[in-house]
């Protein structure tokens, strides 16, 4: 199958990338704009590989995805690339604005136009897959209820509201004009390759380093939190497996509060390399929370879990320790950031 992946160079989307070079096989247009948060190292492996193509291009010009699609005749999308730091956005929405709701707008109609070219079994195979994130559904309270995928949309900040309405246009362009879309919504994703300005990152690095590990609030918001390996190989199964018109929610039931993520990375960076000025849970302040910050996401998997037979192969100590291991091993990649581009600041303080 070939794939037109757009923000493959992302966190998400080379995990994706990878996946779908190296264990299954397929082939892969990559679609990236390349901006702060991209990565061509995250690629390296499969840079040179003949069934990789990189185009970089902005999945807001019309015009140019329309090209590639007429080039390259995939037969499914993997919608990814998206502005997704909750930060960032309180601090700039109109970025999330274009990307965001815009870009989606473009490759779904780009994808529309395309479709209606395609015949027979090329036709009945095609699949827009669009990823999102179960930030759409609002915060949960402390009462065990989670996300599934008959929850109703509540966005909290101008990055899920504009994820949302992005989810919105994907199932009216199905429902509207047949095209065969997919949603899938996911919970926090950690692992090798995230950008540090996210908590998992920031707080690997700080902890490396000793610096400060800053904890919004009182540290009691809870997150659901995925390796991202686990999360590509799920994407490629509602791609390949998934009913056009139906929404996979993917999670893998570890709900952990922030104060708990971050002591456990203090442990575990404590056991692989000890200071001598104490553990590192000593470095942990408490600061101002950030404005409308949700209190708790959680997503029930049952559905995709049954549907297609996955599950996440990593608990959250498992994969945990991995990334760990893997910030510590690879301290130029992130050293060069932070010399360069993100130096760990606060971002979102905006009120």
């Amino acid at each position: 199958m070939k794939i037109l992946i757009t923000g493959g160079y992302g966190f998400i989307g080379s995990a994706v990338v990878r996946h779908a070079i190296q264990q299954a096989g397929h082939q892969v247009v990559n679609i990236d704009k390349m901006t702060y948060a991209a990565t061509s190292h995250a690629l390296a492996d499969v840079c040179g590989h003949p069934n990789y193509t990189a185009v970089k291009m902005d999945i807001c010009d019309s015009e140019g995805i329309q090209k590639v699609f007429a080039e390259y005749k995939p037969d499914a999308v993997m919608h990814l690339a998206a502005e997704s730091h909750v930060d960032r956005s309180i601090d700039g929405p109109a970025a999330f604005m274009q990307t965001n709701v815009m870009g989606t707008f473009v490759m779904l109609e780009a994808a529309r136009s395309y479709f209606a070219t395609l015949a027979g079994d090329k036709k009945s195979r095609f699949r827009f897959h669009h990823i999102s994130t179960d930030e759409v559904f609002g915060s949960l309270d402390d009462d065990g209820t989670c996300f599934n995928e008959h929850t109703a949309y509540d966005p909290r900040s101008p990055y899920s509201a504009t994820k949302a309405a992005s989810d919105h246009l994907a199932r009216a362009w199905m429902h509207t004009y047949g095209l065969p879309v997919i949603v899938s919504n996911t919970t926090n994703n950690y692992g090798p390759w995230q950008f540090p300005e996210k908590l998992i990152p920031l707080m690997i690095i700080n902890a490396i380093e000793e610096q400060p590990l800053p904890v919004y609030g009182n540290g009691s918001n809870i997150r659901d939190w995925l390796y991202v390996e686990d999360h590509a190989q799920a994407l490629l199964m509602v791609l390949t497996r998934g009913v056009p018109g139906q929404t996979y929610c993917i999670g893998a039931r570890q709900p952990r509060s922030n104060s708990e993520v971050v002591k456990t990375i203090c442990a575990m960076v404590d056991q692989i390399m000890p200071s001598p000025k104490g553990t590192r849970d000593r470095l942990i302040t408490y600061v101002a929370d950030r404005p409308g910050h949700d209190q708790r996401y959680e997503i029930d998997p049952t559905g995709v879990e049954t549907a297609l037979g996955w599950s996440a192969a990593h608990d959250f100590e498992q994969g945990l320790a991995r990334t760990i291991a893997w910030y510590v091993a690879n301290r130029s990649w992130w050293q060069d950031i932070r010399n360069q581009s993100y130096a760990g600041q606060r971002l979102g303080a905006k009120a």
